[in-house]
């Protein structure tokens, strides 16, 4: 699979900012084929740093009505995947690949 595919998107949040400050712990949201050590290695390869832990979540769809049609909407499913580095120094620009 490739590296682009695994890692879709960076989460950016204020929940991922906060654990950003106590720990070195990102988050991705991942293709939904992607297991934990194709999450590890696409991190290693395109970030150039060591992963302690990957931590993997499959959120549920979630359905919600529309105003204007009377029908009812769907959001898709998403996997998510919390990485956490070995070494507290290391940083991650989600917004640079090197």
């Amino acid at each position: 699979m490739r590296l682009y595919k695994i890692l879709q998107k960076p989460i950016v949040t204020e929940k991922t900012a906060n654990m950003q400050v106590t720990k070195p712990r990102y988050g991705f949201i991942v293709s939904p084929d992607a297991t934990k050590i194709d999450v590890k290695m696409a991190i290693k390869e395109l970030y150039w740093v060591e992963v302690a832990q990957v931590n993997i979540l499959n959120a549920r769809e979630k359905f919600k009505n529309g105003r204007k049609v009377k029908k009812q909407l769907k959001r898709r499913n998403q996997r998510k995947a919390y990485v956490t580095l070995k070494n507290a120094n290391d940083t991650l620009d989600v917004t640079l690949v090197k």
